[in-house]
């Protein structure tokens, strides 16, 4: 599996057409069928007890596999999720998160893979998610 988009180049198309994740989720390296992105979870992000909420660790598995997908496929923004479920395995710590993101199996029209989610100075994942994604046809698929 070759890398299509390296990191710089996944991080800037990410900041085109997914803007909402600007500054939030970068990818921090990206090899054949791997991507490491980190996360900083912010004030909003935390639960009572100071623990990163679901919701923020599910955002961050989410998209480490989307850039993941991304690097493998090229510039395909429209490439969504299908499926996904989440194991919460260890109360992180506030602050950075980081995620990689494997691809399992790729596929013509299914991509599907795993997240580990790792937190500073926790032992051991703190989340594990099996993901699938839709990949749309190409256009020169399409006749």
């Amino acid at each position: 599996m070759d890398v299509r988009l390296e990191r710089e180049a996944l991080n800037g198309y990410l900041d085109d057409v997914f803007p909402q994740i600007r500054g939030r989720v970068r990818a921090i390296d990206v090899a054949p069928g791997v991507v490491r992105a980190e996360y900083l979870a912010a004030e909003g992000d935390l639960r009572p007890g100071g623990t990163v909420s679901g919701p923020a660790m599910f955002m961050l598995a989410d998209c480490a596999f989307y850039m993941v997908v991304l690097s493998a496929l090229g510039r395909e923004a429209l490439a969504v999720t299908t499926n996904c479920s989440i194991n919460f395995l260890r109360k992180p710590a506030p602050g950075r998160l980081e995620a990689e993101a494997r691809i399992l199996k790729l596929g013509k029209t299914l991509c599907v893979g795993d997240v580990l989610i790792r937190s500073a100075g926790v032992a051991g994942p703190v989340a594990q998610a099996s993901l699938t994604y839709s990949i749309p046809p190409r256009r020169s698929d399409m006749g």
